[in-house]
C-alpha cells in the first residue's frame, strides 16, 4: 500500500452535514439568481431597444432558390391551444418585421404573408424552395432555420419539384401584409390568429431567387417580466451568496489542520523557506496498476465530477469574497483558505484516478480533507498577502503561465476520421490527455505503467496546479517556470537548498 506523505491524524475527522447542506443550498441559490438575473438585465436591455417603436433586430440571412420562390412553414397561431387567453390582444403581443434585400442590386423582389391554405394552392406544382417550420438565427451566407416547435436547426433549404410558373404575387389578392419594388422591401405584421406562411419571390415571379432576408420583432411580454425577474434574480443572490459562504468557511474549519506543522511543514504558517514550493504536490504510482480498468475508470467517477461541479462553482464565488478580504486586510480568511485548497486536493485525486495520471486503481474519497490516498496536495498557509497584487496577479501577471497551462490542458492534438463523402469526427486531446493515453495503451498490451511518462505527466500536472493555487489567490510566489517531474518535488528542493 503506498500512500501519501500528509498524515490524516493530524487533520480534523468532522464531517457535519449542515455544512454541505448549507453549501448546497447556496449553489443552488446564487446559480438561479444569477440566471435570472442576467435574463432580467438581457430583457430590460431589449425592452429599451424597442422604446419609441423600434424593433429587435436579427441577423440576415442569405436564400439561394433554384425555384421561383422561398417559403417558410407554417405557423399556426391559435390563443386557445397557446394558452395565451389570459394575456394582451394577439395585434398587441408580438410585431414582427421582414426585411429583404435583392443580392442583385436595384433587382425587384417581392414578399408577403397569407393563409398557408392560399399559398400552397399558389405554388402548387411550382419548383420552389421551403425553409419547413422556421425562424431565422445566426448570421454567415449559409441558410440555418430553427424549428420554433421542436427546436431542430435544419440546415438547408428543401427544394419542391414542379413544372408550372406562377402568375406575379402582386396580382394575387389573398396577402395578409405584402411589398414589393426594386431595392430593399419590408412588411409588418402583427400576430392574429391563423396558419401563415411568409414567401419571398422576384417580383415578376422569375426565377432563381437571391435574397438577404432579416426578421425583428417586438414583443409585449417582456413588459410583463421585467422588472420581476430581475428583481428575482438579486433575492437569489443576497439568499444563496451568503448561505455558500458560510457552508463554505464551515466546511474549511472541518478540515483546519489540529496542530500547524511549522513554516516549512504542510499546512504551516507563514514563509516558505528559499528552495521550496509553499505547494506540496504529490502522485506516487500503484505498482500493479490494472491493464483495463481505465477504460471505464472515466465512468466511474461520475459521481466525483457532480460533486466537483458543485465544489468549483462555490470556490470561484468564494475566491471572489477572499480576494475582498486580501484587498482590505491583506488576509486570506482561513476556513475558505482550507476549503480552496480542499477543492484543489479533491480535484487532483479524480484526476490521478481517472483521466490526468491513471497512477492507481483505488477510487478517490469523497472528502476535501487530506488523507492516506496515492496522490494528494497541500499548500502552506500565508501570513500576509499582499493587498495589491490581489488585483492583477491573477489575470495580467499570471497570463504567461495561463498560457502555458493552456497548451497543457487544451487542444493539444487532434485525430480526425473521415469517410468517402466527407463526413467525419474529430477527437481534441490536450498534452497531458495524449500522454496519458499513451502511457494507458503501453499499459494495456504490456501490463506496465512506463515510470518516465509517469513522472513527465504529474511534472506536467504539478505545473497547472502551481499557477492554480497562484490564480486563485492561494500564496504571492510567482510559479517557477520549471518542470519538476516525478512523484515528488524532494529532489528539486535537496538540489535549491544545495546551490544556497
Amino acid at each position: 500500500m503506498v500512500t501519501s506523505p500528509v498524515s490524516s491524524s493530524r487533520y480534523s475527522a468532522r464531517t457535519r452535514p449542515f455544512n454541505w447542506v448549507l453549501l448546497v443550498l447556496g449553489v443552488l441559490l446564487t446559480a438561479l439568481g444569477l440566471g435570472l438575473s442576467a435574463g432580467g438585465f438581457a430583457i430590460m436591455g431589449a425592452e429599451a431597444a424597442q422604446r419609441d417603436g423600434q424593433y429587435l433586430t436579427g441577423p440576415a440571412q442569405r436564400f439561394e432558390s433554384t425555384g421561383h420562390a422561398v417559403t417558410t412553414g407554417s405557423l399556426v397561431i391559435d390563443p386557445g391551444e397557446a394558452g395565451m387567453s389570459g394575456l394582451p390582444p394577439l395585434n398587441e403581443l408580438a410585431s414582427i418585421r421582414i426585411r429583404v434585400t435583392p443580392v442583385v442590386p436595384d433587382e425587384a423582389v417581392f414578399v408577403g404573408i397569407a393563409e398557408a391554405a392560399d399559398v400552397s394552392g399558389y405554388l402548387e406544382d411550382v419548383p420552389h424552395s421551403a425553409a419547413g417550420d422556421a425562424a431565422w438565427m445566426n448570421g454567415g451566407s449559409r441558410t440555418t432555420q430553427w424549428d420554433w416547435r421542436t427546436g431542430d436547426v435544419d440546415p438547408d433549404l428543401r427544394e419542391v419539384s414542379g413544372n408550372r410558373s406562377p402568375e406575379p404575387p402582386e396580382q394575387q389578392d389573398f396577402w395578409a401584409v405584402s411589398a414589393s419594388g426594386a431595392g430593399v422591401q419590408d412588411i409588418t405584421f402583427d400576430l392574429q390568429e391563423g396558419q401563415w406562411t411568409l414567401v419571398v419571390m422576384n417580383a415578376d415571379a422569375d426565377r432563381p431567387v437571391w435574397v438577404d432576408v432579416e426578421a425583428d420583432v417586438r414583443t409585449g411580454l417582456l413588459g410583463a417580466v421585467n422588472p420581476g425577474l430581475l428583481i428575482a434574480g438579486l433575492i437569489g443572490l443576497l439568499l444563496g451568496i451568503p448561505l455558500l459562504l458560510f457552508g463554505t468557511a464551515g466546511l474549511g474549519r472541518d478540515i483546519a489542520p489540529r496542530e500547524p506543522v511549522g513554516d516549512a511543514g504542510v499546512g504551516g504558517v507563514g514563509p516558505v523557506p528559499l528552495g521550496r514550493s509553499p505547494l506540496t504536490f504529490t502522485g506516487y504510482l500503484d505498482e500493479g496498476v490494472s491493464r483495463g480498468l481505465w477504460l471505464v475508470k472515466w465512468l466511474l467517477a461520475i459521481p466525483h465530477y457532480l460533486v466537483l461541479g458543485l465544489l468549483w462553482f462555490a470556490l470561484v464565488v468564494t475566491t471572489i469574497a477572499a480576494g475582498l478580504a486580501i484587498l482590505f486586510t491583506g488576509r486570506f480568511p482561513r476556513a475558505w483558505f482550507n476549503y480552496s485548497v480542499g477543492v484543489l486536493r479533491w480535484n487532483w485525486r479524480v484526476g490521478f484516478y481517472a483521466y490526468s495520471a491513471l497512477g492507481t486503481d483505488r477510487y478517490p474519497p469523497f472528502t476535501l480533507a487530506a488523507g492516506d490516498y496515492p496522490a494528494d496536495l497541500d499548500v502552506a498557509y500565508p501570513e500576509r498577502l499582499s493587498r495589491g497584487l490581489v488585483l492583477v496577479k491573477w489575470w495580467l501577471l499570471a497570463i504567461p503561465h495561463l498560457l502555458v497551462v493552456a497548451l497543457l490542458t487544451g487542444s493539444g492534438g487532434m485525430l480526425r476520421l473521415e469517410s468517402g463523402d466527407g463526413a467525419g469526427a474529430s477527437l481534441d486531446m490536450s498534452l497531458i490527455g495524449l500522454l496519458v493515453l499513451v502511457a494507458a495503451v503501453i499499459l494495456l498490451f504490456t501490463g506496465r505503467y512506463r515510470r518516465d511518462i509517469f513522472d513527465l505527466i504529474v511534472g506536467l500536472n504539478r505545473w497547472v496546479y502551481r499557477v492554480s493555487t497562484y490564480v486563485l489567490l492561494l500564496r504571492d510566489e510567482y510559479p517557477p517556470f520549471r518542470l519538476d517531474q516525478g512523484p515528488t518535488e524532494e529532489l528539486v528542493e535537496k538540489q535549491a537548498a544545495a546551490g544556497s
